[in-house]
């Protein structure tokens, strides 16, 4: 395993490493505390050990802008959830992300189809304004949702920063969602305002998105206003265009002060066993986990190029686009990644000047099965930095970077999630690479790698625990007052001690392995699914009684089994698995798309009468099943064992 003892791939030049923004930061540190905080283990135990030290440090390190000081780093240190960040600290999201106003590029936006579009930060203060001022109009104030199922375009930044900039809380999905899934988030949240897009391109196509809009914006009741986005020049006649708020007669932005704690963003669970989880993020956590991973773990600065391939359903939309608080300038693409062909995000960061490269361990391992070497085609000599996620990268993916990439690169592979908005573990510019892991706990982040019973393992697969408050937990789940769910998601496993669902292991070296999920999320090309939500679809269908899915590990990826129970005197042929194929793909989104589709007589289910994805998904990798006691039909099993088509493309 890599982890046992992972190769050196790369080691930092002594003169960069020196010069980064951890190595000051951890002398200055140290300058204070009295101690030597050199060596990165040091460091992260300081940061972990005294956390309202640390987190003072960043904010003061990172210049945060507060209308109202903090009466304290934290309070309430001991509960976990309950922790209070900055009690007392007024402060504003977008005014930290727009505190630069000049005429140096905010933001580029490219896409599919090569079109191509740069905002200076100057004009990204005036967009965001006269967005500001029409929400304001509409009586959208502090606290109120304001939604967006918009492409990765800079309409979506700039309606996301209006709303912070008054108060508001913003969420956002991306528009390949059906409009079932659109529905089982927006719903949930009840936006008085819509940010819709008539359409996207995608692998070739225009897709038109402008009846589902229409359809979610009328059955989401609490809408009150719809403002389009257009890319394919389909806005329904007479509806109000986002580009016609350029002409307003804008006043200058005022940003509304809000706590710490304030809500900021509602983000989405995978929605694996019903609606997705409304997870509620606060302004002052997010933009102080943030500002702490671009500035200590990325070495991020007013120079630099940032992007990262995402969508706005994602997680890292968000943080992509907290690096205007560092000064960089962000690429937005929006499209596949492989069009017109497979050298399309390699031409875009040699044009643009990427430093900073984000994308998906499936990204990199297609691009190697391409037979592209881009080492060889493309310029990269801006490039410094290569960030991985979604899925663990592999051993081949990390030799891949070096080898046909670039060899004097940081590759950091990271991971944490949607939960946190951030990242458990992660990269720093200042310790070696080596093959398949990553590098470092990240700073402030008491994270462990535990057994069943709580114990701490070394050299052993685990959960994924992080055993004490940051500022990044959630401030809750939407409706969820007595935050029972929230408590049954994240702690009712270990009390007090976050339990990821993360299979993890902590190599000899301080870095980490993540083996996957240990739950039941689906997870392909690096993109959390929730079975429920291919569930939905399916189970429409007359000839299907049944469904189970799981995710199998494929090809250095995950990909996604649908298990049938047909309807007696029903068959499975093909043309019905077109059908259900076709029908995923529009009420869901082409990621929850099956790759296998296989008929079963039975499904097992416990005595309550649920059906266990887990025990079939470890039947099908040839792994034992605990307690099969609590099955209702155990012999349901042997239906899923040995199917030789798992064991083809």
């Amino acid at each position: 395993m890599a982890g046992a003892g992972g190769k050196v791939l790369w080691t930092p030049d002594p003169d960069r490493a020196a010069a980064s923004r951890l190595a000051r930061f951890a002398e200055a540190g140290g300058a204070a505390v009295g101690r030597d905080l050199s060596d990165y283990a040091d460091l992260h135990a300081w940061s972990v050990a005294d956390p309202g030290a640390f987190w003072q440090r960043v904010w003061d390190d990172a210049g945060v802008i507060a209308s109202h000081p903090p009466d304290t780093a934290v309070a309430d240190l001991d509960r976990f959830p309950g922790a209070r960040w900055f009690p007392g600290a007024q402060l504003n999201f977008a005014e930290n992300l727009l505190r630069y106003d000049d005429d140096r590029p905010a933001l580029v936006s490219v896409l599919e189809n090569g079109r191509r579009q740069s905002l200076s930060y100057r004009e990204l203060h005036a967009r965001t304004a006269a967005v500001a001022a029409r929400l304001r109009a509409l009586g959208v104030g502090p606290g109120d949702r304001v939604a967006g199922w918009l492409p990765n375009v800079p309409e979506t930044v700039i309606a996301m920063l209006a709303t912070a900039s008054i108060g508001a809380v913003w969420s956002s999905c991306s528009p390949d969602f059906g409009a079932e899934g659109a529905l089982d988030r927006f719903g949930q949240i009840e936006p008085r305002v819509l940010f819709a897009c008539d359409g996207y391109f995608y692998n070739g196509r225009q897709v038109d998105t402008a009846a589902k809009m229409r359809r979610v914006a009328a059955d989401v009741g609490t809408i009150e206003a719809v403002i389009w986005v257009s890319l394919i020049d389909a806005v329904p006649d007479g509806a109000e265009r986002f580009d016609d708020l350029r002409s307003l007669e804008a006043p200058p932005l005022v940003f509304e002060p809000r706590d710490f704690d304030a809500p900021l963003y509602v983000l989405y669970s995978s929605g694996t066993t019903g609606k997705p989880k409304c997870i509620v993020h606060g302004v002052g956590g997010t933009l102080l986990q943030h500002l702490k991973e671009h500035r200590l773990h990325v070495d991020l600065d007013r120079d630099d190029v940032l992007f990262f391939f995402t969508t706005c359903g994602w997680m890292m939309w968000n943080w992509l686009v907290s690096g205007l608080a560092s000064g960089a300038a962000l690429v937005l693409y929006d499209g596949s990644p492989f069009r017109p062909g497979p050298n399309a995000l390699m031409d875009m960061a040699e044009r643009e000047g990427v430093t900073v490269f984000g994308t998906s361990a499936k990204y990199l391992s297609a691009l190697e099965k391409s037979g592209r070497r881009p080492i060889r085609s493309h310029d990269l000599g801006a490039l410094r930095s290569v960030l991985s996620t979604g899925s663990p990268l592999a051993a081949d993916g990390f030799r891949f970077v070096y080898e046909d990439i670039k060899q004097d690169v940081h590759l950091a592979s990271i991971s944490g999630g949607t939960d946190l908005i951030s990242c458990f573990v992660l990269g720093a510019p200042t310790l070696p690479v080596r093959e398949g892991e990553i590098q470092c706990a990240g700073l402030g982040m008491a994270v462990d790698v535990w057994d069943d019973d709580g114990r701490p393992l070394r050299g052993a697969k685990g959960e994924l625990v992080c055993t004490r408050p940051f500022p990044s937990c959630p401030i809750g789940f939407w409706n969820d007052p007595g935050g029972q769910r929230m408590h049954d998601a994240y702690f009712s496993r270990f009390p007090g001690v976050w339990a990821h669902g993360d299979f993890a292991e902590i190599t000899p070296h301080g870095g980490f392995v993540i083996h996957g999920r240990s739950d039941a999320v689906l997870n392909p090309g690096g993109v959390r699914i929730g079975t429920a939500e291919i569930y939905a679809v399916v189970e429409h269908f007359d000839e299907v009684e049944e469904a189970l899915c799981v995710g199998q590990r494929w090809d250095d990826d995950v990909r996604v089994v649908l298990f049938v129970r047909m309807r007696e005197g029903a068959e499975l042929d093909d043309a019905l698995r077109d059908r259900i194929r076709a029908a995923v793909r529009a009420q869901a989104s082409p990621r929850h798309v099956p790759a296998k589709i296989l008929a079963v007589p039975d499904i097992p289910r416990t005595r309550s009468g649920k059906i266990v994805e887990l025990a079939v998904r470890s039947v099908i990798h040839g792994e034992p099943v605990r307690n099969t006691s609590a099955l209702a039909n155990p012999e349901a099993l042997d239906h899923f064992r040995r199917r030789t088509e798992l064991h083809q493309p």
